[in-house]
C-alpha cells in the first residue's frame, strides 16, 4: 500500500510511519519544517517538505496522486488560535478536497477525543482546537470520500501494550500513541472498515481483535 502521510514528523506520524515501512508499506511523509526530513527518513518513510496553510489544493493532490491512501495526523500543537483553524480546520478541508481530486478515496484522519482535557480548567486556544477539530470531523463524514476518523483519548509517549478499546462511543481515557499508531495501520489495510467514527483508548483487546469486532 502506498501511504500519504501528512504530519509525518508528529507524535502518532512518526510511529505511524514507522510501522507501514515495517509492514513493506510505501510512506510518503509530508512535513512543515525542513529540519524535519531526517526524523521522517529515519522510519522509512520518503520525506516531503510541504506547507498546508501555503499549499495550493492543485498543489496536494499532485503530491497525493498514485498513493492508496491518504493519513491526516497534522496540528497546530498549539502554535495559536490561528494557526488552529489554518491547519486542523482549513488545512483537513484541502486535504481532503486534494484526495478526491487525486483519486484517493481512502481517507483517514487523526481526531480528538471528545471529553479530551474535561478534568482541567481550559484556555480559549484550548476550546478553539476543539470547536476545530469537531467542524474538521464533520466536513469530512459529508465528503464521498471512503474515510475514517479516529478519536484517541490523550496521547501518552510510554511504549504501547498492543492492546486498545476502540468502539463507536467509549469511556474517555488514555491511549500510548504506538498503540494509536498500530491501530491506524491496521484499520488502513481493512478495506471494508469505512465511513466510520471510532474512539478510541488503552484496553485490553488485541489490536486485530479490536478491528475485527468493528467490522
Amino acid at each position: 500500500m502506498r501511504v500519504f502521510l501528512i504530519g509525518a514528523a508528529g507524535g502518532v506520524g512518526r510511529r505511524l510511519a514507522g510501522q507501514l515501512t515495517a509492514r513493506g508499506d510505501d510512506v510518503t511523509g509530508i512535513h512543515r519544517d525542513p529540519a524535519q526530513a531526517d526524523a521522517v527518513l529515519a522510519t522509512g518513510a520518503t520525506p516531503v517538505t510541504g506547507d498546508l496553510i501555503a499549499d495550493s489544493v492543485d498543489e496536494l493532490a499532485g503530491r497525493m496522486a498514485g498513493h492508496d491512501a491518504v493519513v491526516f495526523s497534522a496540528g497546530a500543537h498549539g502554535t495559536g488560535i490561528d494557526k488552529t483553524t489554518a491547519i486542523d480546520g482549513r488545512g483537513l478541508e484541502k486535504a481532503a478536497m486534494a484526495a478526491a481530486q487525486a483519486g484517493v478515496t481512502r481517507f483517514l484522519l487523526v481526531s480528538v477525543f471528545p471529553e479530551a482535557g474535561r478534568d482541567r480548567d481550559t484556555s480559549e486556544g484550548f476550546e478553539h482546537y476543539m470547536r476545530v477539530k469537531k467542524t474538521a470531523d464533520v466536513y469530512l463524514t459529508r465528503t464521498d470520500l471512503d474515510w475514517i476518523i479516529v478519536r484517541p483519548g490523550t496521547l501518552l509517549d510510554q511504549p504501547g501494550t498492543g492492546r486498545v478499546t476502540a468502539g463507536l462511543a467509549v469511556e474517555y481515557g488514555t491511549v500510548p500513541r504506538d498503540d494509536v499508531a498500530a491501530f491506524i495501520a491496521a484499520a488502513l489495510h481493512e478495506p471494508t472498515l469505512r465511513r466510520l467514527i471510532v474512539e478510541l483508548t488503552a484496553g485490553d483487546t488485541p489490536v486485530p481483535e479490536a478491528i475485527a469486532t468493528l467490522l
